[in-house]
């Protein structure tokens, strides 16, 4: 049990020793590619509603 605790304890201190190392972006950073992300997800819906309401329409026609 002893063990595995201390196992544990090296993980965490390794862990935190490498997060120090990493390049955090800034809070314009993070905010700059969120704008872009929400952009994107409103383009590709409304891309995807035109041509599911334009199928729609077309299969439609077809049935009447």
């Amino acid at each position: 049990m002893r063990e595995s605790l201390e196992k544990v304890k090296i993980f965490l201190e390794e862990v935190h020793a490498e997060t120090k190392k990493v390049s955090w972006p800034s809070r314009r950073d993070v905010l700059g590619s969120t704008l872009v992300v929400i952009v994107a997800v409103f383009v590709i819906a409304g891309f995807l509603g035109v041509i599911d309401f334009g199928l729609s329409l077309m299969i439609g026609t077809l049935i009447k």
